[in-house]
């Protein structure tokens, strides 16, 4: 068995942003239009895009493995699903991605009559809609009168006009007297008032929706009508709780998709969007944020002991050298050098040398103030796919945390590494953290011993 990978890894870099051309959107068009005609067709296409092509990832961390469970903790889909909602704050992606799997297989097993009446939406009907969109928002933009482009110019600033500022759109908007919502939890309500809590109101929403697409009003006798309608009204529609980053023209594409037919093809636009971010982005961030042990104020007390280490190693080396002591006695400072430059190297990699002797990690601050007595719990409502948003600021481990002293936070609980690929990396960063140290030591202790003594004392 590999203990370690090669000496010249290199863990996968920070991903700021994803280039909408990628290569994957072809695959992906293909993945969707065989959705219809093999149960695994979809899952194949999908899975043939690994990420363990991406510099860094070995391909047992691959997005497959952790989305379909291979994996272990701290690498598993509820690790990654946390990592969205409170670190990089986008869990929508994710969450509209599973619901998206299940739904292509329930689509295909289901085996009523009325599927009949949900067709494929075809890649020239797609292009034909796209086209009709791209051509309206020019029209608009050449019939435009100056005004108005004025207007847009000052928008946002001083200069625009008061009546343009805040446009009500319901009946609480226009009541002069309502305070404005001040915490997320109060933002969570109004969202979860919003979507409704039946079926009707849902219906209203996608409704209202459709209408502001350009699309004619969809037959409800569909099948998995229903589940659409909430798809919109929590992902798709302007202000939903859970609203994905789409585009105006392709937000007007897709629910003109979905008033035409419940075929998981019609959802193909949003899934070229939302993938690559996944694959592409959130995914090999997941695996750089995983192979950090420690908290922040671990890592810098990690550093912090680092940089003593090696200044105090400096003195001891500089004080021998200036005195009659031998030679052989400056040697001495290359272990503290050794020591100190191999936790700096690994601390900057996000690792604590110590919790790693130990293969440990600390436990995440969502995690310290999970119930004991039913810990599964926790975090089950990030996986409901109509859930309400993914705010977390009112959650009660934040204040919690935040009260806890810098010591603490140093020595919080830790818990052992389960996934093997995880720690056969981290492994890896230890072994390159060594050798640095050891070449950089022996240079700095060549060069101390090799300079004449002072014999001032």
């Amino acid at each position: 068995m590999v203990w370690v990978l090669p000496l010249t890894y290199r863990r996968p870099s920070h991903v700021e942003g994803v280039d909408s051309s990628s290569d994957i959107h072809v695959n992906l068009e293909a993945s969707v239009s065989n959705a219809s005609e093999t149960a695994g067709g979809t899952d194949r296409s999908l899975k043939s895009q690994r990420s363990g092509t991406i510099g860094g990832i070995p391909p047992a961390l691959s997005f497959d493995k952790i989305i379909d469970g291979g994996t272990c903790p701290p690498c598993t889909t509820r690790d990654f699903m946390n990592y969205l909602i409170y670190v990089e704050r986008s869990a929508e992606n994710l969450q509209f991605f599973l619901w998206y799997r299940d739904y292509v297989k329930r689509f295909k097993e289901a085996g009523t009559s009325d599927m009949a009446l949900a067709p494929e939406w075809t890649r020239a009907m797609e292009d034909e809609v796209i086209a009709r969109i791209q051509k309206e928002h020019a029209e608009k933009a050449r019939k435009e009168p100056k005004s108005a482009v004025v207007t847009n110019i000052f928008k946002g600033t001083d200069f625009e006009k008061q009546s343009d500022i805040r446009k009500p759109s319901n009946a609480s908007d226009m009541d002069p007297f309502s305070t404005p919502p001040q915490s997320p939890q109060e933002l969570a309500m109004i969202s979860e008032e919003y979507i409704g809590s039946n079926t009707e109101s849902y219906r209203s929403q996608a409704n209202d929706a459709f209408t502001l697409a350009g699309a004619k009003a969809p037959f409800t006798i569909q099948p998995f009508r229903e589940e659409i309608d909430r798809v919109v009204a929590t992902y798709i529609m302007d202000h939903a709780p859970r609203q994905l980053n789409l585009s105006d023209r392709e937000q007007k594409a897709v629910l003109q998709a979905l008033a035409y037919t419940t075929h998981p093809s019609a959802l193909r636009i949003i899934l070229k969007s939302v993938e690559p971010v996944l694959r592409l982005q959130a995914h090999p961030n997941f695996i750089r944020w995983s192979i950090c042990n420690g908290n922040p104020p671990r890592v810098f007390f990690a550093r912090a002991l680092g940089v003593g280490t090696v200044l105090f190693s400096f003195v001891a080396a500089l004080v021998l050298t200036l005195s009659s002591a031998a030679r052989g006695y400056r040697a001495l400072s290359a272990i503290g050098w050794v020591l100190g430059i191999a936790t700096l190297i690994a601390a900057y990699k996000g690792m604590c040398v110590v919790l790693h002797g130990l293969h440990h990690r600390h436990v995440r601050p969502w995690e310290l103030f999970v119930s004991e007595e039913d810990p599964d719990e926790a975090g089950k409502e990030s996986f409901d796919s109509f859930g309400s948003s993914n705010s977390y600021e009112e959650e009660p481990w934040v204040v919690r945390y935040k009260k806890r002293n810098v010591v603490r936070k140093i020595l919080d609980r830790e818990i052992w590494i389960q996934e093997p690929a995880l720690r056969q990396i981290q492994d890896t960063i230890f072994v390159q953290s060594m050798l640095c140290a050891v070449v950089l030591a022996g240079i700095l202790t060549a060069v101390f011993v090799l300079v004449p003594a002072g014999n001032l004392f």
